[in-house]
C-alpha cells in the first residue's frame, strides 16, 4: 500500500483518509454506538412527520407539506455523511475514494442548499398566512406549493457542481489525510500543491451567498411577520401565531446559526477542531431536533403524530 505521505497529484491518488475523531479503538466502538442511535432516531423522527402528514388529511395543507418534503430532505442530508462517518469508525484503513469524496461534497452541500431554499420558501409560506390571511388559499394553491418543492431541489442541486469540478481538478500533494469525518472544501484546498487564494475565495463566496441571500429573505419576510402579528388585537391570536412561526424560526436559527459560522469566512481560517464540532451541529445534531422542535411547538402536529404512534 502506498504511504499516505508521499507525494501524489490529482492524477495518481487513489482517495484521501477521513482521519475523524482520533481515539483509542474502544472510543471508536463508543462513537459507532452513539452516532448510530442518533442515526436512527433522526431517520425515525423524520419517517413519523413524513407519515403523519401523508395519513391525517388534516395537515393536506402547504405548511404541512413543505414540512414532510423538508423532513424527507433532512433524512438524505444526515444519510450523506452519517453512514460513512460509522464505516470510519470501524475502519482501519478509513480511505474514502477520490470520487466518493467528491460524491460526497456533492451531495452534502447540494442538499444543504437545498435546506437553505426549503427555509426560505416555509417562511414565504407563514408571511401569506399571516400577512396575507384572507388570500392565502387563493396565492398558495397546491400548484404553487409544488412548482415552490421542485425548485428548491432543482436550485439546491444545481448550485455547486462548478466548484466541485474546480476542486476536483486541481493537484494534491503530500499526505492524502482530511482532518475531518466529511470531505469539507476547507481541508481539501488544504491538501492542494498550490495554494490558490483567488479560487478558496471563489468556493467561500459560493458557499455564503446563498446563506447570506436567503437568510435575508427569510428575515425580511419575519419582519413583516412580526409587524402583524403586533396588529393583531387578542392576545390568543398573537400567540397563536407566534406557535405557528415559533417553531421554524428555531430550526432557522439553529441551522444558519452553525452554518454561517462554519461558512461566512475563508474555509481555512477554522481550525480543525472547531470545525468538526460545528458541522457536527448542523449536519447531524439539526436534523435529529426539528422533529421534536416542529411537534413540540404545533398542536395539529402533535396530534397527528400520537394518531399515527397509537399514543
Amino acid at each position: 500500500m502506498k504511504s499516505f505521505n508521499t507525494p501524489s497529484n490529482s492524477s495518481t491518488i487513489n482517495g484521501f483518509i477521513l482521519l475523524g475523531f482520533p481515539c483509542s479503538r474502544e472510543g471508536q466502538l463508543l462513537l459507532f454506538v452513539l452516532f448510530s442511535a442518533i442515526y436512527l432516531l433522526t431517520l425515525m423522527g423524520n419517517a413519523s412527520i413524513i407519515c403523519a402528514v401523508r395519513w391525517d388529511q388534516r395537515l393536506h395543507t402547504p405548511m404541512y407539506i413543505l414540512l414532510a418534503n423538508f423532513s424527507f430532505l433532512e433524512i438524505w442530508y444526515v444519510t450523506s455523511t452519517v453512514p460513512n462517518m460509522l464505516a470510519n469508525f470501524l475502519s482501519d484503513t478509513k480511505v474514502i475514494s477520490f470520487s466518493g469524496c467528491f460524491l460526497q461534497f456533492y451531495f452534502f452541500f447540494s442538499l444543504g442548499s437545498t435546506e437553505c431554499f426549503f427555509l426560505a420558501v416555509m417562511a414565504f409560506d407563514r408571511y401569506l398566512a399571516i400577512c396575507r390571511p384572507l388570500h392565502y388559499s387563493t396565492l398558495m394553491t397546491s400548484r404553487l406549493c409544488n412548482i415552490l418543492v421542485v425548485s428548491c431541489w432543482v436550485l439546491g442541486f444545481l448550485w455547486f457542481p462548478v466548484p466541485i469540478i474546480i476542486i476536483s481538478q486541481m493537484s494534491f500533494c503530500g499526505s492524502r489525510i482530511i482532518d475531518h469525518f466529511l470531505c469539507d472544501p476547507g481541508p481539501l484546498l488544504a491538501l492542494t500543491c498550490k495554494k490558490a487564494p483567488v479560487i478558496e475565495l471563489v468556493i467561500s463566496s459560493s458557499n455564503a451567498l446563498p446563506l447570506v441571500c436567503l437568510l435575508l429573505f427569510i428575515t425580511g419576510s419575519y419582519v413583516l411577520i412580526l409587524k402583524a402579528v403586533l396588529k393583531i388585537p387578542s392576545t390568543a391570536g398573537k400567540r397563536k401565531a407566534f406557535n405557528t412561526c415559533g417553531s421554524h424560526l428555531a430550526v432557522v436559527s439553529l441551522f444558519y446559526g452553525s452554518v454561517l459560522v462554519m461558512y461566512g469566512s475563508p474555509t481555512s481560517e477554522h481550525e480543525a477542531g472547531m470545525q468538526k464540532i460545528v458541522t457536527l451541529f448542523y449536519s447531524v445534531l439539526t436534523p435529529l431536533l426539528n422533529p421534536v422542535i416542529y411537534s413540540l411547538r404545533n398542536k395539529d402536529m402533535k396530534r397527528a403524530l400520537q394518531k399515527f404512534l397509537g399514543t
